[in-house]
């Protein structure tokens, strides 16, 4: 038994012994540095974020959206590999890529028709298998059904974002809180 199949079998049963232990909460902390570069902490993990010059920054890191198509790919493939160990379905290598068309009018407030989001997202899956058409079919489907940034993607997700605003004059500091639910 491998490792990785091991580790797959051990949470299974560790989360339907306990399920009120399932929740895990991820965070990422960010800041702006200059112009639109930023900085974003994950764990131990410091990303640079930045746009192409073309769209005002100065290209030193992806910018958000192809974040999140990298993680698409990045989920998909960890997906399919722990689910095909856990199957014990035969997966030598898995590559993805994913593309994404975003109308730039919706970003930049030129026309208020227009999502400021992608439009579409598509991608290719490249399995290497000597599995059966059958036991990729079940992969892919479990793969579909199980894959976080997949799901996240394609269902809405309640987001509450909280803006704290500082001003600061000669005298004082206040602070001010506003709440809006996206």
């Amino acid at each position: 038994m491998s490792a990785l199949k091991d580790a797959v079998e051990t949470m299974q049963n560790e989360l339907r012994a306990n399920p009120d232990k399932a929740v895990a909460t991820f965070v990422a902390d960010s800041r702006q540095v200059q112009g639109l570069q930023s900085e974003t902490k994950i764990r131990n993990f410091t990303i640079t974020v930045d746009e192409p010059e073309s769209l005002g920054g100065t290209d030193t890191g992806p910018n958000p959206v192809e974040l999140i198509l990298g993680a698409l790919a990045s989920c998909q493939e960890i997906t399919y590999r722990a689910f095909a160990e856990a199957l014990e379905i035969p997966l030598d290598n898995v590559s993805v890529r994913i593309e994404g068309d975003l109308d730039l009018r919706g970003f930049f407030a030129v026309n208020d028709n227009v999502r400021a989001g992608f439009q579409d997202i598509r991608g290719v899956v490249e399995l290497d298998s000597s599995a059966s058409e059958e036991e990729l079919a079940q992969l892919r489907k479990i793969v579909d059904a199980h894959c976080p940034v997949l799901d996240i993607l394609r269902k809405p997700v309640p987001v509450s974002l909280e803006v704290n605003h500082q001003s600061r004059t000669e005298t004082n500091v206040t602070a001010q809180t506003f709440s809006h639910a996206l």
